[in-house]
Order: structure tokens, then C-alpha cells, then sequence
């Protein structure tokens, strides 16, 4: 009985454990609905990797109160996050939340996706996510994530696909009073990518073709297309421009130039050391960052885009 009782309080002292520590880190990272534009709102992500500290929750998420249901753009790195989205949302309207938009499917967009289909929202994306879902990168990420990101993924966490899959790469969705233009501007960050605009409001739903006031996450990217793809959404000209990482840009051209001058750097430097078969090393260590090593994750994320850059720039021979 001693040994049973000991069992129990043990039990329950770790549920109280992780109770506190659930709440401690809501507490200190709270997923707080910001105003962008009328009718149109944000949360913000901190700048760092994701982790069971940060709950994942690295990423934005936007959504527009339309006066005929609520349009949510991404889900969030977890589904307790979207749990937190979805209640500021309440807090602010009691419109059904009807369409949730997938930029694209990396994880720390699209773990809460399960919360907003129990609330019988229609989830849109690129159908080259299905790719991507049905891979075993996407089936090993999630293990990987359950392991170091728990308790807010855990074993109920799962990918869940789109219902409706856009066969065009330029989709008008109108609810309410407001036009969403959606467009397919991949292959980019990732094959999927969209963007969304609202040309009423001047706001632009860039995803993470955007990483605003820190160093993009580059990873397999075709970071030519990505930049013509910027070239693209400069030609907008949007008012703002809610990125998939950091602050709401305001000097929207200025911000989107940002991002784009990296990549062509990335391109230029890297293409230059493939082509002369200068190795790896030696080109990195003799590279001039200055321009960019201020900027959040510089030291965590600058060498590996560099080194998958050099290696995309192999095999387009340097160009």
C-alpha cells in the first residue's frame, strides 16, 4: 500500500510538474492577437528554432474577420497554439471560423491544423503539399517533433490535408466584403508555397518567402525561383506585409528587398566558389556577412543556407 500511495503522489507531482510548466510557458510566450489593418489581425512567433521552451511556436498566423466568417492564414506550430489563435479569435468575434489558407506544410505552420478542422473549417493549399505529407520526411519530423517539443506535440498530433486542393496558381476567394487572391509562387521556400492578398486592405500574407528581421530558413529551396518569385510580390506594391517570421513590415518593398538581396548574395558568393571548385570552407571563411550577421539566427542558420546553396550551385554549374 506504502509503495502504491508513493506511486500516486510521484504521479501526480509530475502532472503538477507539467501543468505549471504548460502554464509558465504560456505565460512567457503568449499567442496574442495583434491589429494589422481593419478587420485584419496577426500573431507573432518568437525569432528563434523551435522547442518544447518556445512551445514551436516560431511561426505567425493571420486572420480577417470578413462579416461573413473568419479567413485564418496558417495554424501554428502545435495544436495547443492553434487552441490559444482560435480563442483570441473568439475573443474578438463570434463569426464562424469557415477557411484556414496553408502557405505551405512545414511543421511549425501547420501542427494545429487539427484544431481548426474540428471546428468544421475548410483547409485550402497547394496540392504539391501532398507530396510532402505523404513523405517519410514529414512522417520522421513528426516522431523527431513528438520526442523534442513535448508535451505540446505529442502522440495525438497528426498531419492532416487539405480539403480543398487549388489546381490554379491564381485563386480569387471572396468571403464577405474582401477578395483573397491566392497565388501559387512556387517552387520557392517550398514547393507549395502561397501568398495571399487582400488588395482591399493593401495586405499581403507573404509566408515564409518573408522572414522579416531575421535570417531566413533557406533548407532544399530553388532559390532562383524564390527570388523571381519576390520580384513578383514587390511588383504588388502591398501597403503591409504580414511575413511568415518576425514583425509586421510596414516598409513592405523595403522588407521584401531585404530577403531577396540575401538569396542573390547567397547565389552570387556560393556560385562564385563552385565554379572556381573552391571548396566549402575556404569560400565561407572568406565571404563578407557583415551586412546580414546582425540579424536573429545569423550564427544558427547563415552556414547551413550557405552550404545548401553551394551545393544547389553545383548543380546548375555555378549560375
Amino acid at each position: 500500500m506504502n509503495t502504491r500511495r508513493s506511486w500516486v503522489a510521484c504521479l501526480a507531482a509530475g502532472l503538477w510538474v507539467l501543468t505549471a510548466a504548460r502554464a509558465q510557458a504560456a505565460d512567457n510566450n503568449p499567442v496574442r492577437a495583434l491589429a494589422v489593418a481593419p478587420d485584419v489581425w496577426f500573431v507573432q512567433g518568437v525569432a528563434a528554432l523551435g522547442s518544447a521552451a518556445n512551445r514551436n511556436f516560431i511561426s505567425n498566423a493571420g486572420f480577417v474577420v470578413t462579416g461573413d466568417g473568419v479567413v485564418v492564414v496558417d495554424a501554428l506550430g502545435s495544436p495547443a497554439l492553434a487552441g490559444e489563435l482560435i480563442t483570441e479569435i473568439r475573443r474578438i468575434t463570434p463569426q464562424p471560423i469557415r477557411y484556414v489558407i496553408v502557405t505551405h506544410y512545414h511543421a511549425d505552420h501547420i501542427y494545429g491544423l487539427q484544431a481548426f478542422k474540428a471546428l468544421g473549417a475548410t483547409i485550402i493549399a497547394h496540392p504539391a503539399g501532398r507530396e510532402y505529407l505523404n513523405s517519410d520526411t514529414a512522417q520522421q519530423r513528426l516522431l523527431a517533433s513528438r520526442e523534442e517539443m513535448f508535451p505540446w506535440v505529442d502522440e495525438a498530433t497528426r498531419l492532416v490535408p487539405a480539403d480543398r486542393w487549388l489546381a490554379e496558381n491564381d485563386t480569387t476567394l471572396r468571403v464577405g466584403a474582401y477578395d483573397f487572391r491566392i497565388r501559387h509562387v512556387g517552387p520557392a521556400h517550398t514547393a507549395e508555397d502561397l501568398v495571399v492578398h487582400m488588395p482591399q486592405r493593401g495586405v499581403l500574407f507573404a509566408g515564409d518567402l518573408v522572414f522579416r528581421g531575421r535570417i531566413p530558413y533557406v533548407g532544399q529551396a530553388d532559390s532562383r525561383q524564390w527570388i523571381e518569385s519576390l520580384a513578383r510580390l514587390i511588383a504588388l506594391e502591398p501597403r503591409l506585409v504580414v511575413p511568415g517570421h518576425g514583425p509586421v513590415s510596414t516598409d513592405a518593398v523595403a522588407d521584401l528587398e531585404l530577403t531577396r538581396d540575401y538569396l542573390v548574395y547567397l547565389r552570387k558568393t556560393m556560385g562564385e566558389a563552385a565554379r572556381d571548385l573552391e571548396p566549402f570552407d575556404e569560400a565561407y571563411a572568406r565571404t563578407d556577412w557583415s551586412r546580414f550577421e546582425r540579424l536573429p539566427l545569423f550564427k544558427a542558420a547563415n552556414r547551413m543556407n550557405a552550404y545548401n546553396t553551394y551545393l544547389l550551385m553545383e548543380q546548375q554549374g555555378g549560375r
